[in-house]
């Protein structure tokens, strides 16, 4: 049984590589890797989550009060993005509750992309919204109504500095869990207070000059900035359902491993996506020929977990050949050769 001391230390290699060692004595080494439990990172996603919930009721119902005493459409356009809210907060939450699900049979590669979806409905959400408000703005433009400021003002600026601090809390969770879902709610709430920030303004311009048609121009121009903060939202959401690559860093990261590691002549068909959370990777590497079976599944294991240290939550396969005899291959069946890889030893 391995002592607490000990857990801190994680093994590179199954303990067949020390049948390697006195071949490859470079390979035999520990690296340090201390990743967050993943049970602990699921607890704080669905805290987040939770608070956006709570949060976005509370503030919901104050806005709509707000609207009801005062009639400004600005103000009910901050209602109805918060209404918005709620509903995109619950999807949140339910979606990083499903998407922290282990793989089973019928979904082997996890329930990751739950997340996606979740960010794709609050797109469709945000959307929506500013469609709407952006009718009522030309409504108000064409039939000008007097509004009531002074509680209105109140409300709608404690909601903004409320949001601005329940926002960047959950930014941050997003980023440490890497949660699709967290990220989508935090640029929802964000957009919160930008929106909160054009309400005071335009009731503040009534307030001094006694026009009620700052009101509406200033929704117009909220509704800009809903539509543009859902199209953000749903691009980013709809590259991830689509398996696009990882970003370049993450890419930099395995190809720095894969080429300065000392028993890895070579690799190809580098593969990579996300799923929620998840950084799926798979490639194939190139060892030298007369390795035994046990070598090279040591490096194979070694590789694996040195790209496990260095990037958080992944999943990866990788597919171990003999260097010559597949250069021989694709050079009689395919016509191309492979490189050594380069090595920055």
């Amino acid at each position: 049984m391995s002592t607490p001391e000990a857990s801190n230390k994680v093994p590179i290699m199954s303990i067949h590589t020390f049948e390697a060692a006195g071949r490859f004595p470079s390979i035999l080494r520990f690296a340090t890797v201390n990743p967050p439990p993943a049970n602990a990172l699921a607890r704080r996603k669905r805290l987040a989550a939770g608070v956006s919930v709570l949060s976005n009721v509370l503030l919901t119902a104050g806005k709509l009060v707000a609207f009801l005493l005062s009639g400004s459409v600005s103000v009910l356009s901050e209602a109805l993005h918060s209404v918005g809210d709620i509903v995109a907060s619950m999807l949140a939450y339910a979606s990083v509750r499903v998407s922290d699900v282990p793989a089973d049979r019928e979904h082997p590669y996890g329930h990751g992309k739950v997340e996606s979806f979740a960010g794709l409905a609050e797109a469709m959400l945000l959307i929506g919204a500013g469609v709407y408000v952006g009718y009522e703005a030309i409504a108000r433009l064409l039939n000008p109504e007097r509004i009531r400021v002074d509680i209105a003002l109140g409300i709608i600026l404690v909601a903004a500095v409320w949001n601005a601090f329940v926002s960047r809390y959950i930014l941050r969770v997003a980023e440490e869990t890497d949660s699709e879902a967290l990220r989508a709610d935090a640029l929802h709430l964000t957009a919160d207070v930008f929106t909160s920030a054009g309400v005071l303004v335009a009731l503040l311009l009534v307030w001094l000059t006694g026009n009620p048609i700052f009101d509406p121009l200033i929704a117009l121009a909220l509704t800009v900035w809903i539509l543009l903060s859902g199209g953000r939202i749903a691009f980013r959401t709809y590259q991830a359902l689509i398996d696009r690559r990882l970003p370049q860093e993450d890419i930099d990261v395995i190809v720095s491993i894969l080429r300065r590691h000392p028993a890895v002549l070579g690799y190809h068909q580098l593969r990579t996506r996300k799923a929620g959370s998840q950084r799926h990777i798979d490639a194939h590497i190139l060892v030298e020929d007369t390795l035994s079976l046990l070598e090279a599944h040591a490096i194979t294991e070694e590789v694996e977990d040195l790209i496990r240290g260095k990037l958080p939550n992944v999943v990866i396969t990788l597919h171990t050949e003999p260097f010559r005899h597949e250069a021989a291959h694709r050079k009689r069946e395919h016509g191309d050769e492979i490189e050594p890889t380069p090595s920055d030893r």
